[in-house]
């Protein structure tokens, strides 16, 4: 049973039900290229940061200069 399933590893069993409509048509290929996807994801999120904050840096850095 699912309830038992979900006791077992430790997860609601709504947690269960909500992976299951997200990941349930998926086959094993579409779950490795989404891992992927996410992991690349947020590597760019952390560029994207990291040269947000040296961005403002450097315009901070001119209006002072300025």
């Amino acid at each position: 049973k699912v309830a038992d399933a979900c006791r077992t590893h430790g997860i609601n069993s709504q947690t269960y039900y909500a992976w299951k409509s997200k990941y349930g048509g998926m086959g094993v290929s579409d779950l490795k290229r989404l891992k992927e996807l996410e992991e690349e994801n947020n590597k760019l999120k952390k560029m994207f940061a990291e040269m947000a904050l040296e961005n403002h840096a450097l315009k901070d850095l001119i209006e002072k200069k300025l």
